[in-house]
């Protein structure tokens, strides 16, 4: 047989098997989005707390207001865990796990006196702050192609905070516990690009508004910001980094005998850098 007679022999082959090449490389493309349908992220964050509390009140017909910062000290490293189901094209469902447990103690070195007052050395104050936030929410990209997906997000949120404060000097003690937590309707945007095959960006924003939900008598917001760098070692395991910032803007409207119309309030940040390990599945 001829060259020319061989090559023509061989484009109807190439045509028969041109829908089976194609029906390959499909089914090879969805392997690979089934591969990663499922990616959990399981670290941990520095964070740093930064704590406003704030009262205004009108008494006896005279305005007053308090504002006071607390020190938590050091960072604490807290875990953070979130995870991604993709069950189409365009569209997942995404949870978020943040928590914050933090003791601070302070205790006197040598005696303070005011007036006859003494408060005798080795007295103590410890305060524990303990907040959990947690979200479940359906993204819908609105783009999305290979290079980059900007999705738009709607769910669920679940917030919890508990403050304790005990203090004791000489034989007096005193201690106050407050717990108070809600759930609320919370909005977002997500916005992730691959600039290589095993690198990916992923940069998301929150935010909540106390009165569209379950929070008793406290109005305020919740917002919430993070961005992450992760790289792919393989197809199901990753390292990832990035930084993250909470805030927890709360007030409660208080009345009694002597009290008009008071305000207390609470403005509680965390911000800090994340690193853990990117499982998927």
């Amino acid at each position: 047989m001829t060259h020319a007679a061989r090559r023509r022999s061989f484009f109807p082959v190439l045509l028969a098997a041109a829908p089976a090449l194609s029906l390959a490389s499909i089914a090879a493309h969805a392997q690979d989005q089934e591969a990663d349908r499922f990616t959990l992220r399981v670290g941990a964050m520095s964070a740093s707390a930064d704590s406003t509390l704030s009262a205004e009140t009108t008494f006896m017909d005279e305005r007053y207001r308090f504002s006071e910062n607390v020190d938590f000290g050091s960072d604490e490293w807290v875990p953070r865990i979130d995870g991604v189901f993709r069950f189409g094209d365009r569209h997942r469902l995404v949870f978020d796990y943040f928590n914050y447990d933090k003791k601070r103690r302070e205790t006197l070195g040598e005696d303070i006196s005011f007036d006859d007052v003494t408060i005798a050395a080795g007295s103590f104050a410890r305060a524990e702050l303990d907040f959990q936030l947690a979200s479940l929410l359906y993204d819908y990209a609105v783009v999305e192609n290979e290079d980059f997906s900007l999705g738009l997000q709607i769910g669920a949120e679940w917030a919890k905070a508990e403050a304790s404060l005990l203090a004791e000097a000489g034989d007096e003690r005193w201690s106050d516990r407050a717990s108070e937590d809600g759930y609320a309707p919370v909005v977002g945007v997500r916005f992730t690009a691959r600039p290589g095959d095993r690198w990916l960006l992923n940069l998301q924003g929150q935010y909540l508004d106390a009165g569209w939900g379950d929070f008793g008598d406290y109005d305020g917001s919740i917002s919430r910001i993070n961005a992450v760098a992760e790289y792919r070692f393989t197809d199901n395991f990753g390292l990832f980094g990035g930084y993250e910032w909470y805030r927890l803007d709360v007030k409660r409207d208080v009345r009694g005998d002597f009290i008009e119309d008071g305000i207390v309030g609470w403005d509680q940040r965390f911000k800090g850098p994340v690193v853990g390990v990117t499982l998927a599945f």
